[in-house]
Order: structure tokens, then C-alpha cells, then sequence
């Protein structure tokens, strides 16, 4: 069994309140100690020393929200492709939506998905499994079945579930399941045709906008049926004011229920969109900039949980197209960490919820194992410099899309080393 110890570094562990000076000492694939006394007795015999320089260890990140084209879009990305870029983004595990071809929508598929995760990926991958069959809104899918086949929770991705008596009998079988429900909401009506957040800057560009009632109000009606049925819900993308104070209320009602938000919509506005770059055609929209606000300020305070890449691998014949035809998505793996620490450097987030926020959070809503450095817990870590700068760049993507908002953006932070289950899977 290999030892390795990662010697005076900055240890942030939220699962136990920690942001100290000390060491993690690994041991084969789990944390054997981690803290200013991990290394009372000096260093086990025979184990590599990483001396870190006071750059920080946190537990592995966790995203809970990835797109991948496996199976059926191989082209755009494949679970190995992705699970690289998440190691080179310090991401140890992802969850993957049922957005597939075919959909994970029978234990087959989800089958399919850890198998080959198993076989090709250098993180762990997990699949999600689609609420009703073909992501089509009516019929519901076997969840006992697959929830005991291995999937982290029930969503059906991008799509928004129109019939609220579908929503209200999902929310009670995953209820008696002990699974979650995460839904985006958008109303296909309000929304219809839009592109772009609904405003003075869409006006501007003549480009069809999405208000934000179009998010809200599918929010409200999941937010009373989860108080009616008692079920976990959870709101995958926040982008607006009124839906942070929607969550608000319910979790101060008492309803099981948490929330999400995307980088995207944590780092950007809707100005970005600029003059029709496709790259910020995204879903939910990027809002404007008192919206954007208030999710910085609702990840602040908790109302809302957790932060997500919202990874959507797009190629070339979808994004090189007029703004309005071209696919919403952006990827998100690779700068998931450089973009959030924005938050923490503009000292905007203390760096302990911003981890939190990107691992503890995510790993304790959906039972992920990982998470923590607690001793016993997976050896899921990312050694990261929190000062280095770094410029994205399309050339180092490893993603086999490069449809990033952030290209030529300056970074300050970047991963220097992932390991997941004591195993080195990134060095930079």
C-alpha cells in the first residue's frame, strides 16, 4: 500500500470546518490524516513527501451537472474525454445527465454508463436517470429499479416537465426511494422563441429575449408540490433574482428542497453576449447584472447550495451558426475552479464556502462518496496554487469541444494535481 503525504499545505476541508496549515497523509485509497497534527509522529516510513509550499488541498470537486455525448454524440465528447478534462479541472466526480441517445431512461443504460466509466474514465462518473421516459414528460420511469441500479438522482435534463401531476407523483416516488428530483425549470410558453434574457440589451441586438418569469414560475409550482409531497427537490439552475427569493421562502417553510446555480451565470451577463457570439448562447440565459448579483450574493447566505460546470459539449456545426440558431451550451469541466475563485480573490465568497459550494455541498445532497478529507474518506483531492495566473487557451482544452465562454480569459488559480482514490490522475 503507497503512502503519499502533502506537507505544509493549506488544508480546506468544509465537510469539517477547516482552513488550516498542516498535512494529508494518503494512504492507498483512502485519507489516513489530514490537519496541523496529521504528522505528530513525522512521516509514515517508505512514503513520497509532496511538499506544498502553503498551496491549498481541498477535497476533490464534484459536479453535478454534465453533459456528455456518449452514447450517441461521440463526436462532441465521450466519457473518457470527459473525465479528463475534469481531472485537469480537479473535478474527481461528475454527474452525468440523461441527455443521451438513447436516453438513460432503463438500467441498461445506466448499466452502460458505469461500465464504461469503469473501463475509460480516470474520474468517478456517475449517471443520472431521466424522470419520465424519453425525457418526454408524461410517462414516468422505473425509479426503484434505477436507483438501485446506481443512479445519483432522477432529472430530465434540459427539458422541463410541463404536467404538474407528472412532477407532484415523481416527487413522491423519489420520496419513497430516498432520491431527488432535479428539474430546470423554463416555461416552453413564455419562453418560446427566445435567446437571450429578456431586456433593453435584446431590443438592442433584435434578438427574441426569455423573461424571467418563464424560470420562476415552473420554480413556484415544483417548490409547493415538494411541501405537498414532502420530496427532495432540487432546482439545477438558478439565473434570477425572484427565483433565489422563491427557494428562499421554501427552505424557510421548511421544504426539502436546495438549489444550483451555473458558473456562467455566477461570472457573466448578458452584455457578454457581445455582438452575437454564440459561445454565451446559453440555457438558462445569461441575465443582467443585478440578476447576476443576486446569485453571488444567494450563494453567499445558502439559499443557493451549490455551483455546477452545466458542461454541454457543442461542435462547430451547431455554434458557427446566426446567434439564434445556434445551440445553447457552453463546457465548463476545465475552468469550473479558475472561473468560481474569481469570487474568492474579488473577496466576494470566503474560499471555504466556495469549496463547499464545489464539493462538500454537492458530494452530502446527492450521497456522493467524496467530498471530505476526513480520515476513512476516498482520497479524492486537488493540490491547487491559489495565486498562479493562467490564460484558457482552445490549444490545452481537453474536452473534445471547445465551445467555452472563457476562452482568453485570465485566471488566477490553477490545479497542479488530482488524485482520485489515492491514484494521481492530473499533473499539470
Amino acid at each position: 500500500m503507497s503512502t503519499t503525504v502533502f506537507h505544509n499545505a493549506r488544508i480546506v476541508d468544509p465537510s469539517r470546518g477547516m482552513d488550516e496549515r498542516g498535512s494529508v497523509v494518503v494512504e492507498g485509497k483512502k485519507i489516513a490524516a489530514a490537519g496541523k497534527g496529521a504528522l505528530n509522529q513525522g512521516a509514515p516510513e517508505g512514503a513520497t513527501v509532496i511538499d506544498c509550499a502553503g498551496r491549498a488541498v481541498f477535497p476533490g470537486l464534484v459536479d453535478a451537472r454534465v453533459f456528455i455525448g456518449e452514447p450517441g454524440a461521440e463526436h462532441r465528447e465521450t466519457i473518457a474525454s470527459a473525465s479528463h478534462a475534469a481531472a485537469a479541472g480537479g473535478v474527481t466526480s461528475l454527474v452525468m445527465m440523461p441527455d443521451t441517445n438513447p436516453v438513460i431512461d432503463d438500467v441498461a443504460l445506466v448499466e452502460f454508463v458505469l461500465r464504461t466509466a469503469r473501463d475509460t474514465a480516470i474520474v468517478n462518473v456517475l449517471p443520472s436517470a431521466a424522470i419520465t421516459r424519453g425525457l418526454e414528460g408524461r410517462e414516468m420511469t422505473e425509479f426503484g429499479l434505477l436507483r438501485e441500479a446506481g443512479a445519483a438522482f432522477f432529472t430530465d435534463g434540459r427539458r422541463t416537465i410541463a404536467s404538474s401531476a407528472v412532477m407532484r407523483r415523481a416527487l413522491t416516488y423519489a420520496r419513497d426511494f430516498g432520491a431527488t428530483i432535479v428539474h430546470e425549470t423554463q416555461d416552453a410558453d413564455l419562453a418560446a422563441s427566445g435567446v437571450m434574457n429578456e431586456g433593453l440589451y435584446a431590443s438592442w441586438l433584435g434578438l427574441p429575449g426569455i423573461p424571467r418569469e418563464a424560470e420562476a414560475i415552473p420554480l413556484e409550482r415544483d417548490l409547493r408540490l415538494a411541501r405537498l409531497t414532502g420530496g427532495a427537490y432540487h432546482a439545477a439552475k438558478l439565473s434570477t433574482a425572484m427565483a433565489v427569493e422563491a427557494v428562499a421562502r421554501a427552505k424557510s417553510d421548511g421544504a426539502n428542497v436546495s438549489a444550483g446555480v451555473s458558473i456562467c451565470n455566477l461570472a457573466l451577463n448578458e452584455n457578454d453576449v457581445g455582438e452575437y457570439r454564440t459561445f454565451f448562447r446559453l440555457s438558462p440565459p445569461l441575465r443582467a447584472e443585478d440578476d447576476r448579483l443576486a446569485m453571488v450574493e444567494a450563494l453567499r447566505n445558502g439559499a443557493i447550495d451549490i455551483i455546477v460546470s452545466s458542461h454541454d459539449p457543442q461542435d462547430v456545426d451547431t455554434k458557427r451558426l446566426p446567434f439564434a440558431d445556434a445551440e445553447a451550451g457552453a463546457i465548463g469541466l476545465e475552468t469550473l475552479l479558475g472561473v468560481t475563485l474569481r469570487l474568492y480573490h474579488n473577496e466576494e465568497i470566503p474560499l471555504i464556502r466556495v469549496v463547499e459550494a464545489l464539493s462538500t455541498g454537492p458530494a452530502r445532497l446527492f450521497g456522493i462518496e467524496g467530498g471530505s478529507l476526513r480520515p476513512g474518506a476516498p482520497a479524492d483531492l486537488v493540490l491547487v496554487d491559489l495565486d498562479e495566473p493562467w490564460i484558457v487557451r482552445e490549444a490545452d482544452i481537453r474536452s473534445r469541444s471547445k465551445n467555452t465562454c472563457f476562452e482568453g480569459a485570465r485566471l488566477q488559480g490553477k490545479v497542479l494535481q488530482t488524485m482520485v482514490a489515492g491514484r494521481t490522475v492530473f499533473t499539470a
